[in-house]
């Protein structure tokens, strides 16, 4: 990703990409301790359901920030290291928008079923399906290996790679090139159709079932930044096949440039909106994570309402 790139540019672009990224990183961590801190999160079935998404998000993050800093930095890694790491982030990067699947599944069970909804929605349940959500994309990740495996690697003098690594370096076969487009479209495609019916249906019963205009706007407003947070969270699942088609109308330099661009508001933008969304907006949520993010506040203010009272 450096390649052309001067010094000054590179320390510029490390700057405004690490920044964010380790402040979103550290509410990401904090909402995850939120979220494991009491009962009510560890036995709700939508508050597992988050937990998984924003552990997914933040280890996605984790990961394309260290190739970021890899890359550069300008240090070359072998080909089993560079495909280990592609691989983890590309299982967390699918389980994502699979998980906002569910959820809006979870959401659209109580809302048009809500007599229901204890019994479908369980702990078990839930666990059920982040297994099947880890087991798909894990299964995804095992084709792509064995797709690796036509590559003659034998034929090479060594086994450190000469660019940097990246998940567009790993599609060493056009058959690799095919799978991971065929397969975008598919998750594309079913987890948007998916989400967008969910959502229909609790917007058409939200309206149908209350008489308070007020409440309803907030709750379509509410639904549509979950739209727009899939949107986004589906749009990083098109980031390589858009830079493939990218590289063949620009030189190198320009694609490194939009590379950049397109990693801070298709890849780390994405990941962090799910802490923000539902930890600001939930009621249950809020006052806690709040907390733990402004907690020497919260202990100074305490004392003074203390006195004021006395």
């Amino acid at each position: 990703m450096a390649v052309g790139l001067g010094l000054v540019e590179r320390v510029m672009l490390t700057t405004l990409t690490t920044v964010p990224c380790c402040t979103f990183f550290f509410i990401n961590v904090t909402m995850l301790f939120t979220l494991r801190s009491k009962h009510v999160f560890r036995e709700t079935s939508r508050y597992i359901l988050l937990y998984n998404l924003l552990f997914a998000d933040t280890a996605q993050m984790a990961l394309s920030q260290l190739l970021y800093i890899l890359s550069i930095c300008r240090i070359m890694l072998t080909y089993p290291v560079c495909g280990t790491l592609v691989m983890l982030a590309n299982i967390t990067n699918e389980v994502s928008p699979l998980t906002l699947v569910v959820m809006s599944l979870e959401r659209y069970v109580a809302v048009c079923y809500p007599l229901r909804h204890a019994a479908i929605i369980t702990i078990r349940n839930t666990a059920v399906a982040i297994i099947v959500i880890w087991a798909f994309c894990s299964l995804n990740v095992l084709v792509r290996i064995i797709l690796l495996l036509n590559f003659p690697f034998q034929d090479l003098e060594s086994l450190q790679m000469n660019s940097f690594c990246s998940t567009l370096i790993m599609f060493l076969v056009p058959v690799s090139a095919q799978y991971d487009k065929a397969y975008i479209c598919f998750l594309f495609i079913s987890a948007g159709m998916a989400v967008i019916s969910s959502y229909i249906g609790v917007i058409v019963a939200a309206r149908s079932a209350s008489t308070d205009k007020a409440s309803a706007r907030k709750a379509r407003n509410t639904l549509l930044l979950h739209l727009v947070q899939l949107g986004l969270s589906l749009l990083s699942t098109m980031h390589n096949p858009l830079l493939i088609a990218i590289s063949k109308i620009v030189t190198r330099i320009v694609l490194v440039r939009i590379q950049n661009v397109f990693y801070v508001f298709i890849i780390i933008l994405p990941r962090c909106l799910s802490a923000l969304i539902y930890g600001l907006r939930d009621q249950t949520i809020r006052p806690v994570l709040v907390y733990y993010l402004c907690c020497r506040l919260k202990l100074s203010v305490a004392p003074t309402k203390a006195d004021v009272s006395s």
